[in-house]
């Protein structure tokens, strides 16, 4: 048996359909059972067109004393019908937690490539320049050599 689950809000009931319920609605389709959901029917079973409210079809047919096997057939295909929806958030979810970790790496690699650009950039602006370094020297042995040639004289 397949079955199809459909979340409405305004008409307050659940969907399922049935291979063995060969109800055909006026535009062709088989038609799906559904239960009412709120008050003051609440439990009660009806046939409805697949594509219904979307569309103009108006077929309705009501179930009138249904076994208790189809019941519970029907118990334990809305039960099948919430267990496969759950798997398949848990899946999205699982892919989704997959994608952020990808992403989390990416970043944090990045991250690594910054922290170590802004190493290597404090590291030469902290080095003086190499023409301070090549001034030092010349001043050095020119004041030298000006002390020397002073005290000469």
């Amino acid at each position: 048996m397949s079955t199809r689950k459909q979340n409405s809000h305004n008409s307050g009931c659940s969907a399922t359909s049935r291979r063995n319920s060969k109800v055909i609605c006026s535009c062709g389709n088989e038609a799906i059972l559904r239960t009412v959901k709120n008050e003051p029917n609440v439990g009660t079973k009806f046939y409805r067109c697949p594509l219904w409210p979307d569309t103009q079809c108006k077929m309705f047919k009501p179930i009138e004393g249904s076994s208790v096997v189809e019941d519970l057939q029907f118990q334990l295909l809305e039960k099948d019908t919430t267990i496969m929806e759950m798997e398949m958030l848990l899946e999205s979810k699982d892919e989704r937690i997959k994608r952020l970790q990808l992403k989390n790496n990416i970043l944090e690699e990045e991250n690594r490539e910054l922290r170590k650009g802004c190493c290597q950039f404090r590291i030469t602006e902290n080095k003086p320049p190499a023409n301070e370094q090549n001034f030092k020297m010349p001043f050095i042995i020119s004041l030298i050599l000006f002390v020397i040639m002073y005290c000469l004289k």
